[in-house]
């Protein structure tokens, strides 16, 4: 029987530092990109708007894949803990007469 849950993974700093940036540098070309393009203002305005679109909904499916990825676990412990009980209740010899 596993006594030791499973350790709670987290980001290291550095790790954190480095998605922020790249984060920020391909926002940064994205907007020097639409901004240089040779078009007329509603052609930058469509492509600056799709591309607030396409971050946010970025950010929304990182959010439900991770709160998915959670509730697994969450289940999976939940199911661990329910038979870990029916084996510590569970007497062998209490049907035996």
């Amino acid at each position: 029987m596993d006594t030791n849950p499973t350790p709670h993974q987290t980001n290291t700093t550095a790790f954190f530092v480095q998605a922020a940036l790249s984060f920020g540098i391909a926002l940064l070309g994205l907007i020097w990109a639409i901004w240089s393009l040779p078009l007329d203002p509603w052609a930058r305005g469509f492509l600056a708007m799709t591309s607030l679109f396409l971050v946010s909904s970025c950010f929304s499916l990182a959010k439900v894949i991770r709160d998915s990825q959670e509730s697994q676990y969450l289940a999976a412990r939940v199911d661990q803990a329910r038979v870990e009980k029916l084996l510590a209740e569970h007497d062998p010899f209490r049907g035996a007469a």
